[in-house]
This record gives structure tokens, sequence and C-alpha cells, in this order.
């Protein structure tokens, strides 16, 4: 959540949150993948860098030349605040842009890009890793070089809180893209799932699978017993590799959620970016309200929630990656977990019972609803793409489809624009 070199403060639970927003850099025009993030960078800077700080908000550059993240500088507690400094960020961001002939396209993937002859990787600062990385998995693939997501990160202060917390994230990864789904079309073409990024990314470390797993994280509920199976095992995963030991095992861990005792969060980053950040900030409110109801064990105890197992959540996340809101859930070990009794229940369902039932618990939710419930009617902002492109996939028809998105990202609209 700080990336200061001294060492961050530590919060309590939900005292205190990070988002960070990766976004694609593209030709105004023709909204071809432009890698130009340096540029930029250094347009605003004055001079050459990998970061630059507007205000309360760090633009950084990613692995990929075409994609640029806008991101709290320090945690912040209020979400709906950081939102307006989000947008201003997004504006500032356009306007070093022009002068490119450049914007901003949200959305997890881009719909034509080919990664294999686009991908230009980060050649500056920490270009030793990226490069490492490239050599082992070949970093010019969709999984590495078209995966535009939201993180969100969750302080914890102690043990105890680590527990509590990540048994929490655990249960509620499977869901995350019921409402986050936003990258339906790969290739030019309509994805096999709503979430075609979820897709990419489940296999981009396919070299290495431990950095991934399963996606889900293991059940490990104290600090000592993560640091020795899943840091432990990605040192030695990654060890036949790292001649050069470039590779920190906090970075290497790629699953849905990662745990960073560093600095006493787990980041959550199994989201799509959406048409506007006032959207993202409105699914981490969400997100944020459902994990504290199952926290405080309102609809199960801890101790039964450190029981769901990491395959039969690793299945579930696949399924409602693949058709998002409309995911029929039918395990009643999970449905359990959200107090759920009947028999059966679409994604959509749970997350509509999820936020009402939760609206005590997270004042923020007032502030975020219209946000919410544009998802909750009209579905995820795959689904939308979806309906827009119709059954019409040339470049022209996907060019003006993604044009709105680019419009609605710059004017804080809802995606179609009305």
């Amino acid at each position: 959540m700080n990336h200061a070199t001294n060492q961050p403060r530590r919060f309590e639970l939900f005292e205190a949150f990070g988002i960070e927003l990766e976004y694609m850099v593209v030709d105004r025009d023709t909204l071809d993948v432009r890698p130009v993030a340096d540029e930029v960078l250094s347009l605003a800077a004055g001079k050459p860098t990998s970061d630059f700080q507007d205000g309360t908000i760090t633009w950084s550059n990613e692995l990929a030349l075409h994609v640029l993240e806008l991101k709290a500088t320090d945690p912040v507690e209020d979400l709906i605040d950081l939102c307006n400094s989000l947008q201003k960020g997004v504006r500032n961001l356009h306007a070093h842009l022009a002068s490119l002939n450049a914007v901003l396209l949200p959305s997890g993937m881009h719909p034509w890009m080919n990664p294999q002859s686009e991908t230009r990787l980060w050649p500056h600062e920490c270009a030793e890793i990226y490069n490492a990385y490239h050599e082992i998995f070949d970093c010019h693939t969709h999984g590495w070089s078209n995966v535009q997501s939201v993180h969100l990160n969750l302080p914890f202060a102690n043990d105890g809180d680590f527990a509590r917390l990540h048994a929490a994230v655990r249960i509620l990864l499977p869901i995350l893209p019921a409402l986050t789904a936003g990258s339906p079309i790969m290739d030019q073409c309509r994805g096999t799932w709503l979430d075609m990024r979820m897709r990419a990314v489940r296999d981009h470390c396919c070299r290495v699978p431990f950095l991934t797993g399963q996606l889900i994280p293991e059940p490990f509920f104290d600090e000592a017993t993560y640091r020795r199976e899943i840091f432990d095992g990605l040192e030695n995963a990654i060890e036949p590799f790292n001649a050069s030991g470039v590779f920190d095992p906090n970075f290497l861990n790629a699953r849905g959620a990662i745990a960073r005792f560093d600095r006493g969060s787990i980041e959550v980053r199994v989201m799509d970016v959406q048409e506007h950040p006032a959207v993202d900030v409105a699914v981490c409110v969400a997100v944020i309200a459902a994990l504290k109801t199952i926290v405080s064990e309102r609809w199960q105890p801890l101790s039964l929630q450190k029981k769901m197992g990491t395959p039969t959540l690793s299945g579930l996340l696949d399924k409602v990656s693949a058709t998002g809101e409309r995911t029929v859930i039918d395990n009643p070990d999970f449905l359990r977990c959200f107090a759920i009794k009947d028999a059966s229940i679409t994604a959509g369902e749970l997350w509509r019972h999820i936020i009402s039932s939760a609206e005590d618990q997270e004042p923020m939710l007032g502030g975020v609803k219209s946000n919410l419930q544009t998802i909750l009617k009209h579905g995820t902002l795959a689904t939308r793409i979806v309906n827009a492109v119709g059954d019409d996939y040339r470049r022209e028809h996907l060019q003006s489809v993604y044009q709105q998105l680019a419009t609605c990202l710059v004017e804080a609209r809802s995606f179609p624009p009305t």
C-alpha cells in the first residue's frame, strides 16, 4: 500500500485502503496500442522517470510500454474522496497524452491487440526484472501484456487480523468477476469467457505453475506458515531460472490475492478495470462491505470459513469468470458462507443479497449505489460490451464501441453512455 523505502505505518483492519488502476495507452484515432508510457511520464515530470506524483495520485509504469497505472500515493480512509482524485488524475494524464495523440482506454483487455508483434517491454528502471520474466515466460502474450486490472489493498496489523481477512478474501474471490468482468473480446473475437483477462492470467505462468497456484490462495492463516509454504515455495520454484537473483518472492506471487507482510496488506487482483474510476471505487466499496460482513462472522463462524477448500473455490472462480453474473451457484457449503439457504442462486443474485445485507457494515455504500446499480441492473461491463458489439466483430465496429468506452473514462459516464 505504501511503496516508500521507510517502514510503512501499519493499519488496523479496514482502517485505510489502497487502489491501483491500470489503463491501456492507445492512439486517439485508431485505438491501436501506443508504447509511449515512458514519454508520458517524462513529459509530466520534466525528466525520465518511472513514476510521477500528481497530488494524492501517482502515475506509474507497468511491464508493457502501453500500460500506465494510477494509484493512491498513500493509503486512504475515504474512498469517495479518492474517487474524485483518481478521476482528476485521469483528466490530467489525458492532457499530457494529447500531445502524443493518445488517450487511455479502460476495460480488462484490448480487443484486437496482437501481443506478439505489438508488445514493447519497459526498457528503463527495473528492466532487468522484466527481461528476466520475458526470458522465462515470453511476455509478448496476452497474459502478460494485455491484462488491465484493479488492485485493492486491504490492511492487517497482526496474525489475528490476517487470519480473519485472508479467510474472508478467499471466500469472496470466486464471485468478484460477477461484478467486474470487463474483457469479453480478445484477438477481435468473442472470447469463451466474459472475463478473458482471468482466462489469460490463469495460464500466464504455466512454465512455473506454482507462481499462480490455483489463483485462490491456499488456506494459510498466519505469517510463519504463509512464508514457509508460499514464499519458500516461490523461491524453490523459480530457483532454476534465477541465476541473476533478480526475483523477489513478494513480486513472484501471482495468485488472485497476495499477502504483503512487508507492508501489512492483502492485495486483491481479480478485478478487471471498469469504464471510469467511480465504478472501480464502487466495486471496491462493495468488496469491503462484503469482507467486513464475513469478518464479523454474521453469516458463518471463522472456523467454518477456514475450511473452504482451494479446489472448490478455484473451480467456482473459473465458472464465474466464464459466465459472470449469470453463473448458477449450487454448492451448499459455499452458499452457507453467505447464509443462503436456497439450493441455488445466480452470482448476480448473490451480490444483491450481499450488498443489501452489508449496508449497515459500510457507510460508504450509500455514496456508490448508483454505479453499483448499473452493474446489478444492466450486467457487468463485459455483458454490456457484448450487447453493444452484437454479432459485428469488424474492426471499425469494435473501434466505434471502444471509442465510447474511452469517452466514458474521460467524462466519468457509465457504459454504454446515455
